[in-house]
C-alpha cells in the first residue's frame, strides 16, 4: 500500500479495480492512438492512464482501501493470468475503446469474483448489464464516429491488477496505483 497509509481513514478516495497492461502494450497501443485517433474533437487517453477496468467503485472512505485490495487479492488467487485479445473498436457517448476477447474467460472471472466481494463489502453496487473487458483509449464531449483499425497487439498477457486512486484534475484524471496485486496462481 502506498500513499493511501498517509491519509485519514475518513478521507474520501475516488477508487477503482484494474487489471495493468504491461508497459511494452501499454506503448503500442500509445503508437496506435496517436496514428489512428487523434484529432482537435477528441482527448486521448494518457499511456500512464490505460488499463482494462475491473470495478469503478467511486468515491469511498480511505479506511476501506485495505479491504478492497483484500477483495481484489481474493479474486485473482488461483486464476491463470488473463489472456486479452483486441477485437473491435467501440464508441459510448463519451468514449472510444477497444473491446477485447477474453480467452478461456479468465479475466471475466476475476472481475466477476471482485463484484461479488466487494458488493460483499458494501463497496459497489454491480452494473445491471455484464462486465465487458474492454481497453478505454478516447475521451469525447461529441460522438465522432470514428473507424480506426484494430492495433496488432496479438494476445496480451495481464500480470497484475491494481487498486487505483484517481484525482481529478482540470486536464484530466491522473491515476495512481495504491496496491499491485501480481497475477498468475493458476
Amino acid at each position: 500500500m502506498s500513499s493511501s497509509g498517509t491519509v485519514g481513514a475518513d478521507e474520501r478516495l475516488r477508487l477503482f479495480l484494474g487489471f495493468r497492461l504491461p508497459d511494452a502494450t501499454a506503448d503500442a497501443v500509445a503508437a496506435w492512438q496517436r496514428d489512428q485517433l487523434a484529432g482537435d474533437s477528441v482527448r486521448i487517453v494518457p499511456v500512464g492512464n490505460l488499463h482494462v477496468t475491473i470495478a469503478f467503485l467511486g468515491s469511498r472512505p480511505a479506511g476501506e482501501t485495505e479491504a478492497i485490495a483484500g477483495a481484489l487479492r481474493a479474486a485473482v488467487d488461483r486464476v491463470a493470468r488473463p489472456v486479452l485479445t483486441p477485437a473491435r473498436y467501440r464508441e459510448t457517448r463519451s468514449v472510444g475503446m477497444l473491446v477485447l476477447e477474453d480467452e478461456e474467460g479468465r479475466a471475466t472471472r476475476i472481475a466477476e469474483d471482485a463484484h461479488r466481494r466487494l458488493e460483499g463489502l458494501g463497496v459497489y453496487e454491480p452494473e445491471r448489464r455484464k462486465w465487458l473487458p474492454h481497453l478505454t483509449v478516447v475521451r469525447f464531449r461529441e460522438r465522432p464516429r470514428l473507424e480506426p483499425s484494430i492495433p496488432d497487439l496479438g494476445p496480451v498477457t495481464m500480470s497484475d491488477a491494481a487498486v487505483y486512486m484517481s484525482r481529478l484534475r482540470p486536464d484530466g484524471a491522473q491515476y495512481e496505483v495504491l496496491e499491485s496485486v501480481p497475477l498468475g496462481g493458476g
